[in-house]
């Protein structure tokens, strides 16, 4: 097979391993449905009552992911999904939301919101947070509706803030001797071009609009977090913070771990303390628990020989609840 400059990358990388005797590493082709109904699992308990336990994890988007061989459904579509299963269910009394993400889209983060504190408002029932790794931007502003947070003792959560990221191209392009001519029907059609520097009048409407969307997400935190001023001024430096300083600070009620929150959403249901806890799977596992974040077995991250490839991936232009810091997308 003969390779030209225009081979990307990454299929030489592939074609190379494949070829090297001995070095062909073993590929695992994933072929569970995703298309398969979510169905019920029991995690623990074995008495009357049901908690719910319902992950929200990684990059939040409305969007399908994009896998090597299929795409799978969205965190708002299956986080949808499990609340509608939830509140179906009358033996289910409450929710446990586990939350590891570090945001994600400003729409994907607000949906998430609507939709919990909508699902409380039609059930009744109550819904505690249990914050993993990160629960930063994004992911702190889908918690904010909960009755209870409950950080784990090594979280990172915050980051109340909104960022615009777009991807720059045109000092490439100038080194290489490209351009892009662009024709417009007004002033800012092509505001935010990735072909060309931003102007000062641009980088103003595009503050303009960042504002009004960290105004959203302040007035939210301040609606449901009793803040002190003193706090919310810290808040609004959109800095992130531990589970103890963010405990400090009023963002939770409480540092420990799954068991706690457990304990707390059974005694705000007025469970049993032998109340079950389920989740809602397309697959089974066996020794399943609460730490397993899977619904199926269908990977979501574009990967290359069994290693995520999606960093090489520039982002998406947008407007972003998120701490990018945490982004591993």
């Amino acid at each position: 097979m003969r390779l030209t400059r225009t081979t990307p990358l990454l299929a030489l990388i592939l074609v190379l391993a494949l070829a090297l005797p001995g070095c062909a590493p073993k590929i695992k082709i994933f072929t569970a449905p995703t298309t398969d109904p979510l169905k019920e699992v029991v995690l623990e308990g074995d008495g009357d009552g049901k908690l719910a336990l319902i992950h929200l994890t990684g990059f939040l988007a409305a969007q399908p992911r994009q896998g090597m061989l299929r795409s799978t459904p969205s965190q708002v579509q299956e986080l949808v999904s499990a609340l509608a299963l939830a509140e179906a269910d009358t033996e289910v009394k409450g929710v446990v939301l586990a939350i590891d993400s570090p945001g994600g889209t400003t729409t994907a983060s607000d949906i998430l919101y609507h939709e919990i504190a909508d699902f409380k408002q039609r059930t009744g029932k109550k819904v505690v947070v249990a914050m993993f790794d990160v629960a930063a931007s994004g992911g702190y502003y889908a918690a904010l509706p909960a009755d209870w947070i409950l950080a784990h003792p090594t979280t990172i959560t915050g980051s109340v803030g909104v960022v615009f990221m777009r991807p720059k191209l045109h000092g490439l392009f100038d080194k290489i001797g490209v351009d892009v001519e662009v024709s417009k029907s007004g002033e800012d059609k092509d505001m935010g071009s990735p072909f060309r520097p931003t102007t000062p009048e641009e980088a103003a409407l595009f503050q303009a609009i960042i504002d009004d969307y960290a105004a959203r997400f302040l007035a939210l935190v301040a609606k449901h977090r009793a803040l002190t001023p003193q706090n919310m001024a810290l808040v609004r430096t959109a800095r992130v913070f531990t589970a103890n300083q963010a405990l400090a600070a009023g963002l939770v009620d409480q540092v420990g771990y799954i068991q706690d929150a457990f304990a707390r959403a059974r005694a705000l249901s007025g469970l049993a303390d032998n109340a079950r806890v389920v989740t809602y799977r397309r697959e089974t596992y066996p020794n399943d628990n609460p730490y397993n974040t899977m619904t199926s077995a269908d990977p979501a991250k574009a990967s290359l020989l069994g290693v995520d490839a999606s960093f090489i991936m520039p982002p998406r232009a947008g407007f972003y609840y998120v701490w990018p810091q945490g982004v591993d997308r």
